[in-house]
């Protein structure tokens, strides 16, 4: 009874968050195209399936990562080993990135474009070279920005200032990176940011803060995802110089 009574909240979150996006399929399909629903039994049990998915998955955050995320956090805060714990948050960083399934998709999509555009030979082993590389490229970014974050956070460094030079550094890197690898590099900063980096990152940043004293969680805690999204768009743009 209390597992069921745990899931009836996710379920309905879920179920509140995905009701604007079936509203608008729904109106644009039968008054805007007019056209009615092809297949709606299976249409129904996608729908079925990504509520039950995205319930899973809050539930899963609340009783795992979260907690697992933050008290790892504290624990290497409270031993004292810096050296550790900025090994613990590059790993992390890399590790939640390489597994993102968007980062995967994009890589994917964007070894067949780059294949299309003449820019790599078009057999599977360059395409998936080239994924495989772009997906490393951003994972080491990912990890290099919680590592700094991190630091930021014992330091208690201005966020503000950190953002502003990185940002100026995406300019400049605009400048000199081939345009072909702009776009890629600018998605690459949102894939980041997706199901699995989010919640583990999040959860390592305002557990860290909570251990150290004089640090405010809200304040010191978060902000990792910023520089997660910010350093993929400078280290692809490089990659896409150096290839």
């Amino acid at each position: 009874m209390k597992f069921i009574h745990n899931m009836i909240k996710p379920l309905t979150q879920s179920g509140r968050d995905l009701l604007p996006i079936i509203l608008v399929v729904i109106f644009f399909q039968l008054f805007i195209l007019k056209q009615p629903f092809h297949d709606v039994g299976k249409v129904l049990t996608g729908v079925f399936f990504v509520l039950m998915g995205m319930s899973l998955f809050i539930r899963g955050l609340e009783m795992g990562l979260f907690p697992a995320g933050g008290s790892l956090a504290y624990a290497f805060a409270r031993k004292g080993s810096l050296f550790w714990l900025l090994v613990f948050a590059f790993s992390l960083g890399f590790g939640t990135t390489i597994a993102e399934p968007a980062l995967i998709s994009v890589a994917n999509e964007a070894a067949t474009v780059a294949a299309e555009g003449g820019m790599i030979p078009p057999d599977e082993a360059s395409k998936e070279s080239y994924a495989t590389g772009l997906r490393l490229t951003v994972a080491i970014s990912v990890g290099f920005a919680i590592l700094v974050g991190v630091i930021r956070i014992i330091k208690g460094w201005p966020i503000h200032f950190l953002i502003i030079a990185g940002y100026i550094g995406v300019v400049v890197m605009t400048a000199f990176a081939p345009k072909e690898i702009i776009g890629i590099a600018y998605d690459s900063g949102g894939v980041t940011t997706s199901t699995i980096t989010v919640p583990l990152v999040t959860a390592l940043g305002v557990g860290l803060a909570s251990s150290i004293s004089g640090r405010n969680p809200l304040i010191d805690g978060f902000g990792l995802i910023a520089f997660a999204s910010l350093t993929p768009m400078i280290f692809v743009m490089a990659y896409g110089m150096i290839i």
